[in-house]
């Protein structure tokens, strides 16, 4: 039976989603629980791979089990075997042909940002908590403006990671403000490494008026990753949400 499941964890205890050696990874956490449910090895493919310290409220995950379970009794298992910075929100019953990544059509993260001297101390660990100068948020939004469509992001990639082809679709990019807190909201079928967390970086020194938009004209057309701003810390982005065709029948409970 295969099965998709919606997982949201924390991830400043973990070496990130994907299994590495010798480190710590949500995705070898939540096989080694549905091994033990199973009796048997259990391998889950992800969504989307995040980042050290990154988290979600999102990320999808496939897997096939030789065991049949209602998709409640399944949850409620898992979750039993897991720590609880990560847990299984929901599980859905999918088709043979379902991948919780070749299947997907976009991915959305959000970037949370506290401005100012004083943070809630509850929301360490879940937003960038800026100190600096003062945003200018006309000049935030035309940054995300100039970022979305197709572009050569290979100055918005880790340095070594960047791919052969660079290029990239984003097809929606945007601020909005709730007092102290901006959130950013970004879709595209894929991204390179870091990627979001340099965009964020990348707005932040045009809002702060370190860099201007010809700056970020120039690093849109293929600019060296050196030429690029900070890559924003990994407390403030979350893999928000996954999109599948519409025939899914995950996606109609989603």
């Amino acid at each position: 039976m295969k099965y998709a499941a919606k997982i949201s964890y924390l991830g400043k205890n973990y070496s990130g989603w994907q299994v590495q050696p010798e480190a710590l990874s949500i995705q070898e956490i939540i096989e080694g629980a549905l091994t033990t449910i199973s009796g048997a090895p259990v391998k889950i493919t992800g969504a989307g791979r995040t980042d050290k310290g990154v988290n979600s409220w999102g990320q999808i995950a496939s897997f096939n089990l030789d065991k049949i379970f209602t998709p409640e009794k399944l949850r409620l298992a898992i979750n039993f075997y897991l720590p609880e910075d990560i847990r299984v929100m929901k599980i859905f019953n999918v088709p043979d042909d379902f991948d919780a990544r070749r299947s997907a059509l976009m991915r959305e993260y959000k970037y949370f940002i506290w401005h100012g001297w004083v943070c809630p101390p509850m929301l360490n660990n879940f937003v960038w908590w800026r100190k600096g100068k003062e945003w200018n948020m006309d000049l935030a939004k035309e940054a995300c403006k100039m970022i979305e469509g197709r572009h050569n992001f290979k100055a918005f990639c880790k340095t070594g990671e960047c791919p052969d082809n660079p290029y990239r679709t984003i097809d929606t990019l945007k601020i909005r403000n709730k007092g102290n807190l901006s959130i950013i909201t970004i879709k595209a079928q894929s991204f390179l490494m870091n990627m979001v967390r340099i965009i964020t970086g990348n707005i932040n020194s045009i809002a702060i008026g370190k860099n201007n938009l010809e700056w970020l004209e120039a690093l849109l057309n293929g600019s060296e990753r050196n030429q690029s701003a900070m890559t924003a810390p990994a407390s403030g982005l979350w893999f928000w949400k996954v999109y599948y065709p519409r025939e899914c029948s995950y996606t109609r409970k989603n």
